[in-house]
């Protein structure tokens, strides 16, 4: 085993993005457990062991850090539980989570996340098994069921606020998929050809050996005249199959996107009509704010102004005494020479 597994939980601290050597080291047991060509239990206990595959939680780390690296740790494992991974590798990654379940220092464990959308081929995973009597990997299977170890969550991975929409997907090894034409890679027109004449030599030959040489005896009659025939005929029709089963995909995948799509344009427009709403009820309250501010301060011009005609009439009459009394003298003297007598007599 690696060293980046041993020392993944001391380097953790510097950055969550990646785990030294997880990675590498997850699928080089799936590799080796693929190599083994089984899907025996006891095999991958046994490579687990070589590998101290069990020290991946070791190291002094707190409780955060841990709970964090062993989320990664079983995501990590969960992807390769799940199409389009061939079936021997699907088994060793329900044996690795198992074991990384088993052997988590988390208290309490921390669970395997399951979304909705791939718990029913999960659920037909565990059917092939009960079929194909792979009983120990159905019995690890209804263990982690039982444990209660998965986690049923809406998406298979944890959606933030302000994340970006194209979630970065890992890399894995090509030769763990499961090859999706696998008969049309073994059954070419070549392999089609070659198959037709080899049946038409081994017909020629019976002829020869036969005592009718026209036609050859019904005793060497082991195989079916149109097995080349029906042979093309079946990968013929295999491969429409698949093609239709593509398109059914295909135009599934479309039908999704185009809901979440529309979801998304309606999610929009009500929030922008929300926005506009919020937006309008805003102006309509500063508006009507402000012509309720103009008209109480037009009252209250109004009342000052009535105010201050009020205090000058009551001041009025000091007002004019004080004016009047310079002017006085002069109103006098005015007034006794227009009645005749002198000032200066009285």
């Amino acid at each position: 085993m690696r060293a980046g597994l041993g020392a993944a939980a001391g380097e953790l601290g510097a950055g969550m993005s990646s785990v030294p050597g997880l990675q590498a080291d997850c699928e080089e047991l799936l590799g080796a457990f693929q190599e083994a060509d089984t899907v025996r239990f006891e095999r991958f206990a046994e490579l687990w062991r070589e590998r101290r595959f069990h020290t991946i939680f070791y190291g002094r780390i707190r409780a955060l850090e841990r709970n964090k690296l062993t989320k990664k740790t079983l995501e990590l494992a969960q992807q390769y539980f799940l199409p389009p991974y061939a079936f021997q590798i699907r088994v060793g990654a329900l044996y690795l989570l198992y074991g990384l379940y088993s052997t988590q220092l988390c208290q309490p464990k921390q669970k395997i996340r399951i979304a909705l959308k791939d718990w029913p081929e999960i659920q037909r995973f565990q059917q092939d098994l009960i079929d194909s009597q792979h009983y120990d990997a159905a019995y690890i299977f209804r263990t982690l069921r039982l444990a209660r170890a998965f986690h049923f969550t809406a998406m298979p991975k944890l959606l933030n606020y302000r994340t970006k929409k194209k979630i970065q997907e890992n890399e894995f090894k090509e030769e763990f998929k499961d090859p999706s034409n696998r008969v049309n890679s073994l059954i070419t027109n070549d392999v089609l050809e070659e198959l037709m004449n080899i049946h038409d030599h081994y017909q020629k030959m019976k002829c020869v050996i036969s005592a009718d040489k026209s036609q050859p005896d019904k005793a060497l009659s082991l195989i079916k005249d149109e097995f080349v025939v029906n042979l093309k005929d079946l990968t013929l029709e295999h491969q429409e199959w698949q093609q239709n089963r593509m398109k059914l995909f295909l135009n599934a995948k479309e039908t999704d996107e185009m809901s979440n799509k529309k979801e998304e344009g309606t999610l929009l427009e009500s929030e922008g009509s929300e926005r506009a709403n919020a937006l309008a009820r805003i102006k309509y309250r500063s508006y009507s704010a402000v012509v309720e501010a103009s008209k109480s301060r037009r009252h209250r011009q109004v009342k000052l102004e009535s105010s201050e005609s009020g205090s000058n009439y009551g001041k009025s009459p000091n007002r004019n005494k004080k004016t009047s009394r310079r002017p006085q003298p002069a109103r006098r003297r005015d007034s006794l020479e227009i009645k005749g007598i002198s000032p200066l007599h009285s």
